[in-house]
């Protein structure tokens, strides 16, 4: 396989047309379908299916596309990587975190360390600050809990944010944080005049909540059965802040994971605590065996800064604690009372 041919694969993928995957490339239409032939013809099968001036990605195709993408989004960093290096230019930093902790904490925490961790670069035209002893370049990808570890285990990403408990020997997790779900209603529902929002008046009422029956989902299916609450309908979704605008579109209550629905504040949308104690648990992990620069130290520090300062509730724990939260959430043994910080 040749990188043209990847790219002019891509590129027809992503528009929907040869005509248009040409203008991308700036190459003709004849050249773009020439390359099209040339892959399918090394790989075996189609890649897509024409109807027209349109055509549409196969199967297999599809399936094809997710490796190519990633192949080529990585010789995009390669290229930049060598420029920067051309440039005496320090390594940027690359961070790994779910959606929620991507939108609700990372941004927090990257503005709230720069003021101590920044130097003035003599730029006249803009007097930025950078981040002190590495590239000004910041490089975030929202992923999955589970492509989050990947990332972190195969090095595309210094560190990771993401939702716990997870147990893979490949990585080290640094700290704990907790915090409790909250309910998130419109402003003009009757429930947001209430100081904290019990569960049992979800009954009746349609609720947003996660789908991933093996991470929060499981936890809050549980506080709901506690309360006795029968929902008149459920949307599921992977993402909160789908579950957020759903409520704002007066679809029905939301009962989510704390650090979207604070962290990313919307219009007309009111956030309380509910009488319940369902835990969010996160963190941040890095390599196993790999020690962390001097940015992602200072980030990880600001990531439990950030969330103090954003969750009211907020405990941190210490990483000693990871394997009895296992057992706390899937198996018999309970989470300890403990609530010691990591110094580290």
């Amino acid at each position: 396989m040749e990188i043209r041919q990847l790219e002019a694969f891509a590129a027809v993928v992503t528009s929907g047309s040869v005509t248009a995957a040409g203008r991308l490339l700036g190459r003709s239409q004849p050249v773009i379908t020439r390359l099209i032939q040339e892959l399918e013809a090394e790989i075996g099968f189609a890649l897509f299916v024409r109807s027209g001036p349109r055509v549409t990605p196969t199967e297999r195709g599809f399936l094809l596309y997710e490796e190519v993408e990633h192949a080529l989004v990585g010789l995009k960093q390669i290229r930049a990587r060598a420029d920067e290096i051309a440039r005496d230019e320090h390594r940027p930093l690359h961070i790994a975190a779910t959606p929620a902790l991507a939108a609700g904490l990372l941004p927090l925490a990257l503005a709230g360390r720069q003021p101590d961790h920044a130097r003035d670069r003599e730029d006249s035209a803009g007097g930025e600050r950078g981040v002190a002893g590495q590239s000004s370049q910041i490089h975030i990808d929202s992923l999955f809990p589970e492509k989050v570890v990947h990332a972190v285990l195969t090095g595309a990403a210094e560190i990771g944010v993401t939702s716990l408990p997870l147990e893979h020997p490949g990585v080290t997790v640094h700290w704990i944080g907790q915090a409790a779900c909250v309910a998130a209603v419109r402003a003009d529902d009757p429930l947001a005049a209430l100081a904290t929002i019990p569960l049992a008046a979800c009954s009746g009422r349609r609720i947003v909540t996660m789908h991933n029956p093996y991470r929060l989902r499981r936890r809050l299916d549980e506080g709901l059965a506690r309360a006795g609450v029968k929902p008149a309908a459920l949307i599921n979704t992977n993402s909160s802040f789908n579950a957020l605008t759903s409520v704002r579109a007066g679809l029905g209550i939301a009962v989510l994971e704390p650090v979207t629905a604070r962290g990313v504040p919307l219009a007309d949308i009111v956030v309380r605590p509910i009488d319940a104690d369902i835990p969010f648990y996160f963190g941040v992990i890095t390599p196993q065996g790999r020690p962390a620069s001097t940015a992602v130290l200072a980030l990880i520090d600001a990531l439990a800064a950030a969330a103090r300062a954003l969750l009211p509730d907020f405990t941190q724990r210490g990483p000693a604690q990871h394997g009895a939260l296992l057992q706390a959430l899937y198996g018999a043994a309970g989470m300890p009372d403990d609530t010691e910080t990591d110094p580290s």
